[in-house]
């Protein structure tokens, strides 16, 4: 099994599990934060053409398409877009949700207004690949909004050592925990010191205006709950001028 399919192994067993938490994070108070933290962001426009990329059961998607936004949401693993549907359905959201490698998009240049992930990057095996496929989908004064965390430098073993027993993590098995690490390892991208490398490379891409926020985890996760991440987030948000 390759590097690809082993990732996509590793998130095909985490798809139920994960689906109930996103469900349970759409009925809390994380919903309005991450809603705010996304609408500072946004191109001031109205419905808005959004790419969402790894989109997992559909977080960002079904937010976005709350703000009345044309979503459509991609993601690697096949039960990972099963769960999004039927999340969007139970909701009564249209979102089109399709499987996609994120390194490898079939749309055709200049198609979204804005493209956005959330704790995608840190687990891509071509992470130069990714970006240059991004800005090439974006159009003109189009949006990359990328929130993820230096996951590569942290062990998910001992990260949950902080963790309360209830929390999502240490409900999961002690093989996919390993299976985690493990593939953390064989990245490029866990050798990159982040968010700096980010905005260096997207600017050397074409991307202006790009700039890095590190205070991401103090506005959304000021409390310990089941939804807390202990690994400090950013936030990279580049626009394609040229």
């Amino acid at each position: 099994m390759n590097l690809v399919e082993r990732i996509e192994s590793y998130w095909s067993k985490r798809s139920d599990d994960f689906s109930d938490l996103r469900i349970e994070e759409l009925n809390s108070d994380k919903r309005q934060l991450w809603q705010d933290e996304i609408i500072s962001n946004l191109p001031d426009k109205e419905h808005l053409k959004v790419l969402d990329v790894g989109c997992g059961p559909g977080f960002f998607s079904v937010i976005l398409a709350s703000l009345g936004h044309d979503v459509v949401g991609i993601d690697l693993t096949e039960s990972m877009i099963e769960k999004a549907g039927e999340i969007a359905d139970m909701l009564n959201y249209d979102i089109d949700f399709q499987v996609m490698n994120a390194q490898e998009l079939s749309f055709d240049d200049e198609e979204f207004d804005v493209v956005i992930s959330r704790n995608l990057t840190w687990t891509l095996p071509d992470i130069e690949k990714a970006y240059k496929e991004w800005y090439r989908v974006l159009k003109k004064d189009g949006v990359l909004l990328n929130f993820d965390a230096d996951y590569g430098h942290v062990s998910l073993k001992e990260e949950m050592k902080s963790l309360g027993k209830e929390h999502a993590h240490n409900m999961m098995d002690s093989k996919l925990v390993k299976e985690c690490d493990d593939i953390k390892q064989e990245l490029e991208i866990s050798k990159k010191h982040r968010p700096l490398w980010d905005e260096k490379y997207l600017q050397d891409i074409g991307f202006e205006s790009c700039k890095t926020d590190c205070e991401v985890s103090g506005r959304i996760y000021k409390i310990k709950d089941d939804f807390y991440n202990p690994t400090p987030m950013f936030k990279v948000c580049a626009v394609k001028n040229i």
